[in-house]
């Protein structure tokens, strides 16, 4: 059956595979500490309780008591365009790579993981049950990669794999077959602190620890309202997530480059050009991002990321943009205009 499944990943299409056993690791320990320490930041969906009030993502057997097994797959994403440690245009700001996509990857991996389910269901005779996730479960699938020996969490708390580096999707299903787990991926990070010594916010606190209210990730993604001062200029141009930790890992210089046909950007999403971000109306937001995480930042929130990616420029050019945008009916977006103007005119 451990063979069948794992045969069942590689014909749908993940690269890698493998079965980590059920438990509470090491990592689910420093996982409460972390939400405990407020690292957090304002995503209290990671915060889920059960009735014992235990943190849900802590323990896979406080929600799934009957699950036996862990099966993860992870799928590359890596596609040949440059990084962003790569763009030096001013005029242009930086979309992370995963949201390049021509589709959203929860539905395109969550439909391999389907069909790697599906298998599983079909080798058995008895009655077992299975769930598959896509970050959308109470399971830090990054603590299950290591032990199913698909890699080690990096310094960056990415999970990296020696051959296929960072650029990776990851699926989980929990079944209730007992399968032997594989051996845990040895950490082979050793003394680099490439990814550290780049975050331009210090979100990496420590090796193996980041704090999410620091990560230009959170900041454009997550964070509603108004961005904290203090951290806009570490966000340099970055506009919907960010790419720097994994840009700069020695692992990634090598990393294959994705056939997949979903994972191919879309047309204007590679460094894209300040302006047209700015200049897009709600209808153009909908339709350029249809199907994309990108939605999740919602077109106010992009708009803010985009000012002060203009206000980091140290392009004048921008000043008009800005002035229009700094009497936006969105006050959010009006103080990230107001405080881009502010900063090109000290410049200035």
């Amino acid at each position: 059956m451990r063979e069948a499944i794992l045969a069942a990943a590689r014909e749908a299409g993940f690269e890698l595979a493998g079965i980590a056993p059920v438990g509470e690791f090491e990592e689910h320990r420093r996982f409460e500490e972390w939400i405990a320490a407020g690292r957090a930041a304002e995503m209290q969906y990671l915060e889920a309780r059960d009735e014992a009030g235990r943190l849900k993502r802590s323990s896979l057997q406080s929600f799934a008591p009957w699950a036996r097994s862990v099966i993860v797959c992870a799928i590359n994403y890596n596609t040949a365009q440059p990084y962003s440690t790569e763009c030096k245009d001013a005029s242009h700001g930086w979309i992370a790579r995963y949201a390049w996509s021509r589709e959203d990857y929860h539905d395109s991996v969550l439909e391999k993981l389907r069909r790697v389910e599906s298998a599983i269901l079909g080798g058995v005779t008895s009655s077992i049950e299975t769930r598959c996730y896509v970050d959308t479960g109470p399971v830090v699938e990054r603590i299950y990669a290591k032990y199913a020996g698909v890699g080690w969490i990096g310094k960056n708390t990415c999970v990296i794999h020696q051959k296929a580096g960072s650029w990776l999707f990851l699926g989980v299903i929990l079944t209730s077959l007992e399968l032997p787990p594989d051996i845990p991926a040895a950490d082979r990070c050793g003394s680099c602190t490439r990814c550290i010594d780049a975050c331009p916010t210090q979100a990496i606190t420590a090796p193996y620890q980041l704090d999410a209210g620091l990560c230009i990730s959170y900041l454009t993604i997550e964070k509603r309202g108004s961005i904290p001062e203090h951290l806009r200029e570490g966000m340099r141009r970055q506009v919907f997530g960010c790419d720097i930790c994994q840009d700069v890992c020695p692992w990634n210089r090598k990393a294959p480059v994705t056939a997949a046909a979903e994972f191919q950007p879309r047309e204007g999403l590679v460094n894209p050009a300040l302006e047209c971000l700015a200049a897009m109306d709600e209808g153009g937001f909908r339709e350029t991002f249809r199907g994309s995480p990108i939605r999740r930042t919602k077109r106010q929130g992009l708009r803010r990321n985009v000012a002060i990616a203009m206000g980091n420029s140290g392009d004048a050019k921008f000043l008009d943009t800005l002035q229009t945008m700094s009497r936006d009916g969105d006050s959010v977006v009006a103080e990230a205009a107001t405080w881009a103007v502010e900063k090109l005119m000290r410049k200035g």
